[in-house]
């Protein structure tokens, strides 16, 4: 009884990242799954003039069945495919936390970078948006971690946001991750790769 218990307990924190409870309607639910349907619409149309979050330079070829399954093999796999992050992405809006995914992207971004005022522009500016209290998109992070940013902005360096950004890493392989894999959005996109969903109902 205490495993199961101890399962159940699991299972509420995992929800903790993104879920919230006003977001439970059926009717919400129901917009949800016809909003990432017609997404991945586009996600899927080779031919489309149009891709979402910015695919449009880079939809050489749509995803193949092999690829598909090897975003399930590990959340690496998954953002180091485009077609895998996009659909993550939308299956993080579907559920109101597409800010970790953003962020990530961003500290990504912030980690090319060379030119120290690139950086410093760069850093306040993931720090406005993600970091600071009442951010727009705000993540979950400690305030040690938070002030340890803050510390850095005045010289932002490669490492500036490191810690923040393995925590969310961490944050979305643990929880997020594992109901994208086993969310109707991705076995949709297993069915359409292999050719068993041509047309996605919208």
């Amino acid at each position: 009884m205490r495993e199961y218990l101890n399962g159940l307990s699991s299972q509420n924190m995992a929800f903790t990242d993104c879920v919230k409870p006003t977001d439970q309607s059926t009717e919400k639910k129901g917009l949800k799954r016809k909003n990432w349907r017609n997404r991945i619409g586009f996600l899927l149309k080779t031919n489309s003039s149009q891709s979402i979050i910015h695919l449009k330079k880079n939809r050489s070829h749509v995803p193949s069945a092999d690829e598909v399954n090897q975003w399930a093999q590990s959340l690496d796999k998954l953002l180091s495919h485009k077609y895998g992050k996009a659909a993550f992405c939308i299956f993080l809006k579907s559920e109101f936390c597409e800010e970790n995914i953003e962020f990530w992207t961003a500290c990504e971004d912030f980690k090319a970078l060379t030119l120290q005022k690139d950086m410093t522009s760069k850093a306040n500016s993931i720090y406005e948006e993600f970091i600071k209290n009442e951010a727009p998109k705000e993540i979950n992070l400690d305030f040690h971690t938070k002030n340890a940013i803050v510390q850095s902005l005045h010289e932002p360096n490669e490492s500036s946001f490191l810690v923040a950004q393995r925590k969310i890493y961490c944050l979305m392989e643990n929880n997020s991750y594992p109901r994208f894999i086993h969310s109707d959005l991705y076995k949709e996109l297993c069915a359409a790769a292999k050719g068993e969903g041509k047309h996605i109902k919208s």
